[in-house]
């Protein structure tokens, strides 16, 4: 098998770089390179350890670098070596600038300053953990989202991911035999999503859960095919009673689950103005 290497270089942290990768080469099947992930470089000498690093292992170079110094160096080396480099931000930034009518800074990392979405961010994500699996619901309405399924729909990773946007959201389970909340009940500012899944999907994450937390394979309900349909079509009977959104996670994406939330939550947040 043909071994592919891919460089990624970048004068920040790397996760722009990263998600572009990543997002392209999904599109080419059985094609999965092996990542050369540079990040910080913002010297001559960490370039040179990069051009190092791309000669021993040469493969296509994606990039993004605002030091036309450095990126001269890059470039350069890349063209010697008949590799093709990348500067995936360009295109964008440089029809951004034009249409604006504004030059462009040229500073790296500026995505990572320490501003105050910086922070609304961290305070998001200390909301979160401070309200997984219907933790702390004495101020939950102070949440903007708060997601309620049954066990393993993909709440908490959800949340966490919104968090990183600075949405402030919690999630309360709904467990068999037990009340919700009477503070979910109550909660009139935020937006209440309901998550749901397949019922043999479900019954797999629930059996791979449990396998990595103990080596008992007895049955229960918890992992029993009938049980786990009657528990979500309760659940869902839950959700339709309240009028709360329910949106299907069985075959998409944290991603993709976020963005539909995301939507919902623009229409929750215009229908309040």
């Amino acid at each position: 098998m043909t071994v592919h290497h891919m460089h990624l270089v970048s004068d920040a942290t790397g996760e722009t770089i990263n998600s572009v990768a990543r997002a392209c080469l999904v599109q080419f099947g059985g094609v999965e390179p092996i990542e050369h992930v540079w990040s910080l470089v913002r010297t001559r000498g960490m370039m040179t350890k990069v051009l190092q690093g791309i000669e021993a292992s040469p493969g296509p170079v994606l990039y993004t670098m605002v030091n036309r110094e450095l990126r001269d160096q890059l470039t350069s080396c890349c063209a010697s070596l008949g590799l093709p480099c990348i500067p995936v931000l360009d295109p964008v930034i440089h029809a951004l600038a034009n249409y604006f009518g504004v030059e462009i800074r040229g500073t790296p990392g500026l995505q990572h300053v320490l501003d105050a979405e910086y922070f609304s961010r961290m305070d998001a994500m200390t909301f979160a953990l401070a309200h997984d699996d219907g933790q702390h619901c004495s101020d939950i309405d102070k949440a903007d989202i708060i997601l309620v399924g049954v066990s393993r729909t993909s709440k908490t990773p959800t949340c966490m991911y919104l968090a990183n946007r600075g949405i402030k959201a919690a999630n309360v389970p709904v467990v068999p035999g037990c009340p919700m909340p009477e503070e979910l009940l109550h909660a009139r500012g935020p937006l209440i999503v309901g998550l749901t899944k397949e019922a043999s999907s479900l019954v797999q994450v629930r059996q791979n859960r449990l396998r990595m937390l103990t080596d008992d394979r007895q049955e229960t309900d918890y992992v029993n095919l009938e049980a786990v349909r009657q528990e979500i079509a309760q659940a869902r009977r839950f959700c339709v009673e309240h009028g709360w959104p329910l949106i299907d996670v069985t075959r998409r994406s944290i991603e993709e689950t976020a963005a539909t939330i995301m939507n919902y939550y623009a229409k929750h947040v215009g229908a309040e103005a």
